[in-house]
């Protein structure tokens, strides 16, 4: 009796493991071909939640970004105190850049959240132009470093690289969703 309830409770909690996580059919399909894809099957296959559609698979992809862009905001608001003043301007410079992002994606997280038959066309619009404006601005972030030099340049590189990384990878996912 009581190997009969641990079955069950394991078969329970795998079950609801397996609803809570993405498919990894599905996200190792949708993310060959990302411009990043080991990238973007790590993201997404330790994701904690349910996703079993693309368009799932897109909205998991902007909050995975969301999260690191948060994340990289956070680190270049500490680094603030510490960074001398040439480092000061372009960490302040880049915070502002990420910030920004943040907004862009939350506005393509509700966009993708409402996506509509009737205005499919210029809901996908705004959301790639979001996501592609957020890209672009931690481009620009890490271009106000090209005349600071050291650790502080390094970090906040390899920070910054990996949130447009994952962003790129959600502009891909977004650019697969062909229906609402």
């Amino acid at each position: 009796m009581a190997a009969c309830i641990v079955f069950i409770i394991f078969g329970l909690t795998s079950y609801a493991t397996a609803l809570a996580t993405p498919s990894l059919d599905l996200v190792k399909s949708s993310c060959q071909n990302a411009t990043f894809p080991k990238v973007c099957v790590h993201t997404l296959s330790i994701y904690k939640g349910p996703v079993s559609t693309p368009r799932e698979l897109a909205q998991a992809a902007i909050k995975v970004s969301i999260s690191r862009a948060i994340n990289a905001s956070k680190y270049l608001s500490s680094l603030q105190k510490e960074a001398d003043q040439r480092e000061k301007g372009a960490v302040k410079d880049c915070a502002s850049q990420i910030a920004d992002s943040v907004d862009e994606l939350r506005d393509t997280l509700r966009e993708l959240k409402e996506l509509r038959r009737a205005t499919f066309r210029w809901q996908m619009s705004n959301a790639l132009t979001w996501v592609s404006a957020a890209l672009t601005n931690e481009d620009t972030c890490l271009d106000g470093f090209k005349e600071v030099e050291g650790r502080v340049r390094t970090d906040v590189k390899q920070k910054v690289t990996y949130v447009a990384k994952v962003t790129s990878n959600a502009l891909y996912l977004i650019n697969r969703l062909d229906h609402p």
